[in-house]
């Protein structure tokens, strides 16, 4: 499925634990000299807290106004010199869905020599759809929670290219261990459990199925937006993962007049990362670059309901209660 040599997939009990066994097999648990984990402030909590599960403490990183994840040629070339100097990893994002591509991080990982993990989060999708330009030899650390397109209810996967490092990660998310019960690096007990494995397997059976459902429903989406004159406001597959309604508000007023019309109509909603890591009361005092596209960005992407059995009726309501909220001035 994702054309890469037999043992290169390497289940997980969660994207987090995923995620905390690639930074271990790259890059081992943080040192003095180099204390700092470079990730996008743009992200959901679990990127800071598999960084510190390792003993790192994240630097946050602005994102690029269009990809919404890190840029590593500006890194590499605008940001501190003393700060990448204390960089002993770097986690570039796949924000909702959109996988991150290897060339340009092997290059910063070349150019700076900081090792870089790629929290792939939900871009199942994205990485299986295009494999040769976004699995290879960085690892991509994705999950499987049951707010995925691919959802075991609980879990995770690495998936790269390197044979080698596969047995590394295979250490670091069972107790150290490899073809013998002596433990020989940092590591967790990550492993996915037989019976998300077996959900896995099942989610698998009807994965077509299931895409197809999910862009019937991002296609009705797409329909009763155009006819209400709101297209230019949404994202949705393909464009991001299929389990992602989004709409993108023009201003933070906008998106607090749209989060007030949906309340009014009773139909949930998220700001899916919040209003960025430095927002978060843990992780206020977190060093960081200035977050001027974060704080921009953050509070006017706003998550709609989306899933399998999302009925015409009910996206008509939401349609409804966004052309309210879109409108009001």
């Amino acid at each position: 499925m994702l054309l890469l040599p037999e043992g290169s997939v390497i289940s997980a009990s969660s994207g987090t634990a995923a995620l905390i066994g690639s930074m271990l097999a790259v890059a081992g648990r943080a040192v003095e000299q180099r204390p700092l984990a470079l990730m996008p402030a743009y992200t959901f909590v679990a990127t800071a807290v598999a960084a510190q599960q390792c003993g790192y403490h994240p630097f946050l990183a602005d994102i690029n106004p269009v990809s919404w994840t890190l840029d590593p040629e500006r890194l590499a070339a605008e940001l501190d010199r003393s700060i990448l100097e204390r960089c002993g990893i770097a986690v570039p994002v796949a924000p909702l869905g959109r996988p991150v591509p290897q060339a340009p991080w092997l290059e910063f990982q070349r150019k700076t020599g900081i090792p870089v993990v790629i929290d792939g989060a939900a871009s199942f999708e994205g990485v299986f759809q295009t494999p040769e330009q976004f699995l290879g030899e960085i690892p991509v650390a994705m999950s499987f929670h049951a707010t995925k397109a691919l959802a075991t209810g609980e879990g995770g996967c690495v998936a790269l290219g390197t044979p080698r490092l596969a047995v590394s990660v295979t250490r670091s998310l069972n107790f150290g261990f490899h073809e013998a019960r002596e433990s020989t690096s940092p590591s967790i007990n990550g492993k996915m459990s037989e019976y998300h494995a077996a959900v896995g397997l099942a989610e698998l059976d009807g994965w077509t199925e299931k895409q197809t459902t999910l862009r019937a429903v991002a296609t009705e989406y797409r329909h009763q937006l155009f006819s209400a004159g709101l297209s230019k406001y949404f994202y949705f597959a393909p464009d991001v993962s299929s389990n992602y309604a989004l709409c993108h508000c023009a201003s933070p007023d906008q998106a607090l007049r749209v989060q007030a019309a949906l309340q009014r109509s009773r139909i949930d909603y998220r700001l899916w990362y919040g209003k960025g890591l430095q927002h978060h009361a843990y992780y206020a005092d977190l060093e960081h670059e200035s977050l001027v596209v974060t704080h921009d960005l953050a509070p006017r992407l706003l998550g709609l309901p989306m899933s399998m059995d999302l009925t015409e009726s009910a996206i008509t309501g939401i349609v409804a209660a966004l052309s309210t909220g879109l409108s009001e001035s």
